[in-house]
């Protein structure tokens, strides 16, 4: 009879994959993660070292086997492994294609012939693109860019093995999350990453636009309790939105987080707002936030020495780095030539 305790992570040693171990193991799971540590990092899971129920994988998902023994008797597995950020999708469309789309796929495969008794996909709201707020998960679909686009079909992809094959699945669209451990490495992106690493090297926080835009930032634990939800829960083939409800401007974050500030060109394709309708996830899952932005962002700044080795990022490099989001995906300039 399978172990009704063992939970798979993939990206299990990245920003949100490794509060889903913290909270597993904290309610008795054997955790199995894979991870191959490009957007990961396995000190992300250093606390858990001597714990015998963690074990850990250097893979690629698109390498997984069907009888690899990391998925033998698992009730769950999470799957949060993949690439992200819009300008490196833009220039490398067909990497994030076979990374985000057809690694789900070899995950899919390795739960369903494992009969696992729920798989659970990581999303992104960026799949509703420039979207009427606040948005629930009925809004028609519009990815703007590459990685929109292949975290949506991966999302395709795993209600299809759903409807066809009967694997219980859940979808989470993701909105903005944020806290400790986010990513340190990588193309320019999030706000987070971003601004930490400048107050640590006390140079101005570069503001995109006026800074009005607003984001629904959501902590990561909590991320991480709505994850387990979707996991526990007997409902399968469900999508819901996943996000704080409320919020918060660029602004208002730069105000708590203090310093001075530059400001920078406007980019195009980014929403003026986020803003999820969670009124779903809160009625069936009986999940909603505990921590407030503010606490949240005060956690996240008392462990701002996780980013001291991250790229610093300044107007000219910024500018440098964005180059191909303002060439594809500027509405008033004439199309590309390639």
């Amino acid at each position: 009879m399978r172990s009704r305790n063992i939970a798979v992570v993939t990206g299990g040693a990245g920003f949100i994959g490794s509060h889903i171990v913290d909270l597993l193991l904290s309610k008795g799971f054997t955790v199995r993660v894979i991870d191959n540590l490009i957007g990961g990092r396995e000190a992300n899971l250093s606390q858990h070292t001597k714990n015998p129920k963690l074990t850990f994988d250097k893979k690629d998902i698109r390498t997984v086997n069907i009888e690899d023994a990391v998925f033998k008797k698992a009730r769950f597995i999470l799957h949060f492994a993949g690439i992200g950020d819009i300008v490196p999708s833009i220039e490398s469309p067909v990497e994030y294609m076979d990374v985000n789309v057809q690694g789900t796929i070899k995950i899919l495969e390795a739960a369903r012939w494992n009969n696992v008794s729920k798989f659970v996909y990581a999303a992104s709201s960026s799949c509703y693109g420039l979207a009427t707020t606040p948005t629930d998960e009925n809004h028609k679909i519009e990815p703007k860019y590459p990685y929109a686009l292949s975290k949506y079909l991966g999302e395709q992809v795993s209600l299809h093995w759903h409807k066809v094959y009967g694997l219980p699945v859940n979808s989470l669209r993701i909105f903005n999350a944020f806290g400790y451990r986010s990513r340190t490495s990588g193309a320019y992106g999030a706000v987070f990453g971003v601004f930490l690493r400048q107050m640590l090297a006390n140079k101005p926080l570069t503001v995109v636009g006026d800074g009005s835009q607003k984001r629904d930032f959501l902590y990561v634990t909590d991320v991480a309790r709505a994850f387990l939800a979707a996991a526990a829960t007997n409902m399968s083939g469900q999508i819901w939105n996943l996000g704080a409800g409320n919020p918060k401007s660029v602004l208002q974050l730069v105000e708590l987080l203090g310093g001075e500030v530059i400001f920078i060109p406007k980019r195009p394709g980014e929403p003026d707002c986020t803003h999820a309708n969670i009124e779903k996830i809160k009625r069936e899952l009986n999940w909603s936030p505990s921590i407030s932005f503010e606490s949240g962002v005060a956690q996240t700044v008392k462990n701002i020495e996780y980013w001291k080795d991250a790229p610093l990022w300044d107007p000219a490099s910024i500018e440098s780095a964005t180059k191909a989001w303002f060439k594809y995906l500027d509405p008033e300039q004439d199309p590309p030539s390639n």
